[in-house]
């Protein structure tokens, strides 16, 4: 069962984030239709525009998202010894390097883990966190953020959020259409005939235009919550002790919001962070059904 889901989520992954470039390609061909007259120019476009975004992103991530989250980097494990052996011993039962440590001065419990690949990862968790976890508990939070590590999760994560904001640069270009591009457009239409290619290919750039931020962020939750499915089981495989993170993740599903998190990092963390139970495109999965899955095993 472990294992059967853990291949499963990989698979489902792969397919989110080929989904995700598919969806890049066809914005860039409605922007190069409505402002050059040009499928393939703007399909190339968007490429170039998506591989610049995420070179930009992967290289930066680290920092920049601890500096985001006001995080402070502790060295050595007299700051913190319980957090930095714990993150210490599930490295090593993951087979990774050891990660740098930081941690969050807020009384909401929560963790999460960032970097390019295991060898330049970093693990951070709040003082709430600390403050009620046990350690079996606290082992189950972190073999999760290893987990993350190891199955090279915030990579997946950076890449798709680099596309994401590849895909709103894209759709704000192209809102523009009407005064850049149209005009150039009709006319080379009326040369060659309109015809109902034309309509159709204006009607498909326009919806485009409209519903390719929504399935953007729609992409971004499946390929989170996906990893979030994939962490827990990766938590139980590297515990052996299931009850560990079931017993944290009722504590996690009862805390309060975060004080000061950045919204735009909210998928990082093993819970939301910001408790808020309506957004539309949610990209933590309900506690309940991961609690469900992690009993199952």
């Amino acid at each position: 069962m472990l294992y059967q889901q853990i291949q499963s989520n990989k698979r489902r992954t792969i397919v989110l984030l080929f989904v995700f470039f598919i969806l890049v390609a066809l914005v860039g061909a409605a922007v190069g239709y409505l402002l050059l007259n040009s499928l393939e120019t703007g399909v190339v476009a968007a490429i170039v525009i998506g591989a610049i975004y995420t070179i930009i992103m992967v290289s930066n991530s680290t920092n920049v998202v601890m500096a985001m989250n006001h995080s402070h980097e502790i060295k050595n494990a007299d700051q913190a010894p319980e957090l930095w052996h714990t993150v210490e011993d599930m490295a090593m039962v993951a087979q990774v390097p050891m990660p740098r440590v930081f941690i969050i001065d807020d009384d909401s419990p929560n963790a999460f883990a960032t970097g390019n690949n295991p060898e330049h990862s970093a693990v951070a968790a709040t003082t709430g966190l600390l403050k009620i976890m046990n350690r079996s508990e606290l082992e189950g939070v972190i073999a999760h953020e290893m987990s993350h590590v190891r199955n090279y999760d915030i990579r997946i994560s950076t890449i798709a959020l680099a596309l994401a904001a590849a895909i709103t640069l894209l759709t704000n270009i192209g809102g523009n259409w009407w005064f850049w591009g149209s005009g150039d457009r009709r006319r080379n239409d009326d040369r060659n005939g309109g015809g109902g290619l034309q309509i159709l290919l204006l009607v498909f750039s326009i919806l485009m235009m409209v519903l390719a931020p929504l399935a953007a962020a729609a992409i971004q939750m499946a390929i989170s919550r996906n990893r979030e499915y994939l962490a827990d089981a990766g938590s139980a495989e590297l515990t052996r002790n299931p009850q560990g993170l079931i017993s944290a993740l009722r504590k996690l599903g009862n805390a309060q919001p975060m004080k000061d998190v950045d919204s735009s990092s909210a998928a990082l963390y093993i819970s939301n962070p910001l408790k808020n139970k309506e957004r539309l495109f949610d990209t933590h999965p309900p506690i309940e059904e991961r609690i469900d899955r992690l009993e199952k095993m």
